[in-house]
């Protein structure tokens, strides 16, 4: 039943933004109510569930807290700019009708993905908090500080005229190309444990290894180093010294 819930609020969420998206004319829209999604999902399965109250209000606060921030954070950055040029180019290749292209390329897949990533949340939510429970908070807690810091240090860097065509490598963008990515990894790694208190949430593995993947080799950081390696001079020696995903030390024999 919960599985089916949890489906109705995603589908809800996701085809609320398409018909926005469609009136607005633009489609970067769910790149901000991504978030809130899987906050829906946490906390109609908070009340719909019947596991420890302790666990279902922690579990929903570590999602609401995460998705709330991303999608304020995304609103904050996309206000003012021209549409995603993922969006254009998916666009693009549209035959047919473009809001059915982009409802089977974007908003679809989205969906699916939405949902089954949130397998561990319904699943945490039913049971009770043990050891694992601590030790999914913090990890969440270790990926949101990483998310939310390097957020914050690239919107910095970005809002500073000096810095202009240069590439970001100081603060926590020394010691990963991506400190937004690995966070968000991070978050979904502490919800899942939090879910480990039961062979049932312990099988919801699929979910934070498939986030894991989006965001390291997926639609993450490959479009993102994509685009940046063709647009910003000193990228290669950036990458060159660097750790892609985890942090590391920077390597030695490169320029810092």
């Amino acid at each position: 039943m919960i599985l089916l819930v949890a489906l109705g609020v995603v589908a809800a969420v996701v085809g609320a933004t398409f018909v926005v998206s469609v009136r607005r004319g633009r489609w970067d829209l769910i790149d901000t109510v991504w978030g809130l999604g899987f906050a829906a999902v946490a906390v109609v399965a908070c009340v719909v569930s019947t596991g420890d109250l302790a666990l279902r209000l922690t579990v929903t606060a570590m999602v609401v807290l995460w998705g709330v921030r991303l999608a304020v954070h995304i609103h904050r950055r996309n206000r003012g700019r021209p549409e995603d040029r993922r969006y254009v180019e998916i666009l693009g290749g549209a035959q047919g009708d473009p809001r059915l292209h982009m409802l089977r390329r974007v908003f679809l897949p989205q969906a699916a993905i939405m949902w089954f990533v949130s397998l561990p949340v319904l699943a945490a939510e039913h049971g009770r908090v043990t050891a694992v429970t601590y030790a999914g908070v913090a990890v969440w807690l270790v990926g949101l500080v990483f998310e939310t810091v390097g957020d914050w240090q690239l919107a910095r860097f970005k809002a500073d005229p000096s810095t202009k065509g240069t590439v970001l490598d100081t603060g926590l963008w020394r010691y990963t190309r991506h400190p937004n990515y690995f966070g968000d990894a991070c978050v979904w790694w502490g919800v899942y444990l939090t879910a480990c208190h039961s062979w049932l949430g312990a099988a919801t593995l699929a979910s934070p290894v498939l986030m894991t993947y989006l965001l390291a080799k997926g639609t993450g950081k490959p479009l993102t180093e994509r685009h940046l390696s063709s647009s910003r001079p000193g990228y290669a020696d950036y990458v060159a010294r660097t750790s892609g995903f985890f942090p590391l030390p920077p390597k030695r024999g490169t320029r810092a």
